[in-house]
């Protein structure tokens, strides 16, 4: 296929469902417009490069059958879709202020359109889809669930990455915690949340989720009115990364001491799962139905049953492991937290939901619990990301959200 030059890769608004997209061939992207929006779907990767000499080279060769919709999330977006065009019914009344105020056209902080619809679809399977026969879509979820997180109910979202996750954050947050208190008996909703994160510095730049920072996202990107924010501020928050939920030792007796005084593998000097959860939630209280909030979630994994690492040797296998455990902690930490605690749902946010390498499961095949999808390409259709530069690659120009031009 020759050299394909796409000069503006903007073809729709950030701000409203997008009617256009590029066409993908057997051989790669194209530019022919196509007047409709992308079906979600995935790319199955190709082989590891291989090494020649001191380079690295890749099969380019594109295939169709690599391509693979994802049947479950197109059926959610066309109901949603649907939803959204008959007024938004069988809604709470809170649920429809907050999306009539993030709609606002006359709003001087747009949200993205993609930053909605995540929402949107969150409601619909919370609220609406129970009640219009799509018991399926939670159906679905459950049997997804039962077999790769039997003990966990997971949602997820694919966003690019720039696409604004954490203002989907904000908004999930905000729209529970403000249906929480308008009826503290609806058992759909809960005004507590435990936010995970896969380090520190993730950790930290997501105290904005934090209604008292000053840099608090809810008043930054107008996610509430003003008169609400001290509702939300009754909400318990807590912001951590999942290194906490490893299980800590209580002193530093000495190795033969912990032998002797071990009985059938268990250690009186490291801490049990539940008294991990306990110190890992303290500051929630006694708080229950926590809502847990995965960020950059594709971390977040168990291993598929009675799998191995197979066909991975040297670095490639150690990286392996040491995902696999990192992972195992991860979720865990979330199992401990709802049997010692109890949670509701967990939210999971990721750029790039799949199974990594080593999981068991064939290497980035969709979490299947994923109910959103705007991709890269398609915050690239939309103006939000800009487009990478290629070195070698002539290019006119490229554009960010702001439609500057960015010149090579």
């Amino acid at each position: 296929m020759g050299q394909v030059v796409i000069e503006n890769p903007i073809l729709n608004s950030p701000f409203f469902e997008p009617t256009r997209h590029f066409k993908f061939s057997d051989e790669g992207i194209t530019n022919e417009i196509i007047n409709a929006r992308r079906t979600s779907s995935y790319f199955i990767p190709v082989a590891q490069p291989k090494k020649k000499g001191k380079q690295l080279s890749f099969d380019t060769e594109w295939i169709g059958d690599r391509i693979k919709e994802n049947e479950f999330i197109n059926q959610i977006r066309s109901r949603v879709s649907i939803w959204r065009s008959g007024g938004y019914h069988s809604i709470t009344k809170t649920t429809r202020q907050l999306l009539e105020y993030w709609f606002n056209p006359n709003r001087d902080k747009k949200l993205f359109f993609c930053q909605i619809e995540a929402l949107e679809t969150l409601i619909y399977i919370t609220e609406v889809a129970n009640r219009t026969g799509d018991a399926w879509i939670e159906n679905t979820l459950k049997q997804a669930n039962e077999e790769a997180n039997p003990f966990l109910y997971r949602i997820a979202f694919k966003m690019a990455t720039g696409s604004g996750k954490t203002v989907v954050m904000a908004m999930l947050i905000a729209w529970q915690v403000l249906n929480k208190l308008a009826n503290l008996q609806d058992s759909r909703f809960s005004d507590t949340f435990l936010i995970v994160t896969p380090g520190i510095t993730i950790r930290d730049r997501l105290r904005v989720l934090l209604p008292n920072d000053p840099q608090n996202y809810y008043h930054q990107r107008d996610i509430l009115p003003s008169d609400l924010m001290d509702e939300l501020g009754k909400a318990k928050i807590l912001i951590t990364n999942f290194h906490a939920f490893r299980l800590r030792e209580f002193n530093g007796a000495s190795k033969l001491t912990k032998n002797i005084l071990s009985k059938d593998g268990i250690n009186p000097f490291t801490e049990t799962s539940d008294q991990m959860a306990r110190r890992v939630c303290r500051e929630l209280g006694n708080k229950k139905n926590i809502i847990v909030i995965n960020d950059e979630a594709h971390h977040c994994y168990r291993r598929k049953p009675d799998s191995e690492i197979d066909g991975l040797i040297g670095d490639e296998r150690k990286e392996a492991k040491k995902r696999d455990e990192e992972a195992r902690i991860w979720i865990s930490g979330l199992e401990a937290v709802k049997g010692k605690i109890g949670t509701k749902v967990v939210y999971d946010l990721s750029a790039t939901p799949f199974f990594l390498r080593g999981s068991g499961y064939p290497e980035g095949t969709l979490f299947p619990w994923v109910v959103s999808d705007f991709s890269l390409i398609d915050a690239i259709e939309s103006g939000i990301v800009k487009v990478p530069r290629v070195p070698g690659v002539r290019q006119i120009c490229w554009y960010d959200s702001s439609t500057r031009p960015i010149l090579p």
